[in-house]
């Protein structure tokens, strides 16, 4: 299993923007696709945005439009670009990593089998 480290969390006011870091402690192979996920307290763990090696991105329709996925191979770092957020964008958001060489891009958690620790963002009105 590989250790995943998010950073770039924080708080920030309504219309404000902000870009999470997800790095790989150890070997991550870079072919695998990765996705963003995000829990509000008292809610159910969303799928916000996923990445397959050949950059084909999906995003949840809450974020289309506001965030951006991306992936630098060099540094082997996973980025999470964040504009215009609201307050209900608040919430602790994980990196995931899945396993194998297949491109699925989904945002489903089931799909992803590493997981790092959680950033939080909280956005106020």
């Amino acid at each position: 299993q590989v250790q995943l480290v998010e950073s770039g969390g924080s708080s920030v006011q309504a219309g404000g923007s902000l870009r999470l870091s997800c790095t790989p402690s150890g070997y991550l192979n870079s072919r695998v696709s990765m996705a963003w996920f995000r829990q509000a307290p008292s809610a159910g763990r969303e799928g916000v945005a996923a990445l397959n090696r050949y950059g084909n991105a999906a995003y949840a329709t809450s974020v289309k439009g506001r965030f951006t996925i991306s992936r630098d191979a060099v540094r082997n770092t996973l980025y999470l670009q964040m504009n215009n957020l609201k307050p209900e964008d608040t919430a602790t958001y994980y990196c995931a990593a899945a396993s194998g060489s297949n491109t699925r891009y989904t945002l489903d958690s089931s799909d992803y089998s590493d997981w790092g620790q959680g950033t939080q963002v909280t956005v106020s009105s």
